[in-house]
């Protein structure tokens, strides 16, 4: 199985790159959150232990996390690889992950950081507003609706989350990215860390990112 794993603060870009990357390579794209969410709207026990912790605002536990992530990599849509977009978020799921996949006589190919500075990161996340009908996702600084508050696609209301709001969104990075540093340190030190800019335009990142993975691995040794 190939397992490429994007890293990345919340709001640095790595839902957007996963979902071009994943057709362009045949892999599918695995979100963690996407996960979560579907799981708890399905009512799967999972899912419903998930959303209680998403609900307060903190995160998803790791035996939860990694719990939920490896039971889907067992799907038949997963067979020709995934790209993981939010996971490994902690050492210890990266270290779960290795364990697993070795298990599985596989293992991470390769692990991209895309690399935003915090100020940045704060003022993305903070600006996302989501459509009610179908969960279409704008910006009001990167990628703002062509009437204010409104989806262009269904015409439904936008909403921000309660975790895209200021005062969360800070809380959020300090949390999140100690342990995101520790995770790149992970995969630094197996050789497999690749670093690229989050603040160039979209289309470039995707180019630089589709380049180095279509190229064979023993290429990229």
């Amino acid at each position: 199985m190939r397992v490429i794993v994007l890293l990345g603060a919340p709001g640095a870009g790595k839902g957007t790159q996963a979902a071009v990357l994943a057709p362009r390579l045949n892999l599918l794209h695995l979100a963690t959150g996407d996960m979560f969410r579907a799981a708890a709207a399905a009512g799967t026990r999972i899912g419903l232990e998930a959303k209680a912790y998403m609900d307060r605002g903190e995160l998803v536990p790791d035996h939860i996390t990694v719990r939920m992530l490896l039971d889907r990599l067992t799907a038949s849509d997963a067979t020709h690889g995934v790209i993981l977009d939010g996971f490994p978020r902690t050492p210890a799921q990266a270290r779960a992950l290795d364990v697993a996949l070795d298990e599985r006589r596989s293992g991470v190919e390769e692990a991209i950081l895309i690399d935003v500075p915090a100020e940045e990161l704060v003022r993305r996340l903070s600006g996302r507003r989501l459509c009610r009908a179908a969960g279409h996702i704008y910006n009001e600084v990167t990628n703002p609706p062509h009437v204010p508050g409104e989806c262009d696609i269904d015409g439904s209301e936008l909403y921000q989350r309660a975790d895209d709001q200021l005062e969360t969104v800070k809380a959020r990075l300090d949390q999140q990215i100690p342990e995101l540093l520790d995770v790149c340190a992970h995969y630094e030190a197996q050789g497999k860390l690749r670093t690229v800019d989050g603040m160039r335009p979209i289309e470039e990142v995707t180019e630089e990112l589709v380049a180095a993975l279509s190229q064979p691995s023993e290429s990229r040794a």
